[in-house]
């Protein structure tokens, strides 16, 4: 996300939550934001790093709410469009943070989707550095934290596993064998596929399964099921 600044009516529009509910959190100092000429005005590149950081709390409502999955929102399925099956590897040949991002990087560009591997790698690689995007659960979705223009043709998701877990700076410890890189156009569209995958991967089962496929087709079809199921 660049640095523009948001209005209270246009932060609300971009989370779809009540314009008086965020004013009540910037007040509280819960949601960065400052005063200009007695308005809220909100940074957007730290609106998009405070979403990030709050997204493993949010209830499925709140994630929802950046999701929208109804046609008046211009909701499409998009998950099949955006992780194209020859971008999945369940047999990633990295041992290292460097390498799995490397690697996944080199995965996206066999879309070709990705103008600039190297200047999304670097944007990764920053935002890894900065705060992983590791879970406990074991997966992550590295993201650059904002839109290239100039290195990416069109929005796109990769996905790859490693044989075992290996450390990406999960809390407590945890070991990361599923990564799912995320390179997005438009910021808009970055929130809600951080947030459709964060609701697919909380679906009973469906870590597990991912674990278990056996080829990238099978990986492909349980994504694109899962995303179904959350819609309906």
């Amino acid at each position: 996300m660049g640095n523009d600044a948001l209005d209270l009516n246009q932060l609300a529009s971009l989370l779809g939550r009540d314009a008086r509910e965020l004013s009540k959190l910037a007040h509280r100092g819960d949601l960065p934001g400052r005063r200009v000429g007695g308005e809220w005005r909100f940074a957007s590149a730290e609106i998009h790093h405070w979403i990030e950081a709050s997204m493993p709390k949010l209830t499925d409502r709140e994630l929802r709410s950046l999701d929208p999955a109804c046609p008046e929102a211009g909701y499409t399925p998009f998950l099949s469009t955006l992780l194209p099956i020859e971008c999945i590897d369940l047999e990633l040949p990295a041992r290292t943070r460097h390498s799995v991002l490397r690697e996944l990087v080199a995965l996206g560009e066999k879309s070709h989707r990705i103008w600039d591997s190297a200047g999304i790698l670097e944007a990764v690689e920053a935002r890894e550095n900065a705060h992983t995007t590791a879970r406990p659960e074991g997966y992550a979705m590295p993201h650059p934290r904002r839109r290239l223009p100039n290195s990416l043709g069109e929005s796109v998701v990769a996905f790859g596993r490693t044989s075992s877990g290996i450390p990406f700076g999960a809390d407590r410890g945890g070991l990361t064998d599923l990564f799912f890189l995320v390179c997005c156009h438009e910021d808009g569209m970055h929130l809600r596929v951080l947030a459709r995958l964060a609701r697919i991967l909380r679906q009973p089962g469906v870590l597990d399964e991912l674990r278990q496929a056996s080829a990238a087709q099978d990986a492909w079809d349980l994504l694109v099921a899962a995303e179904a199921a959350i819609l309906t």
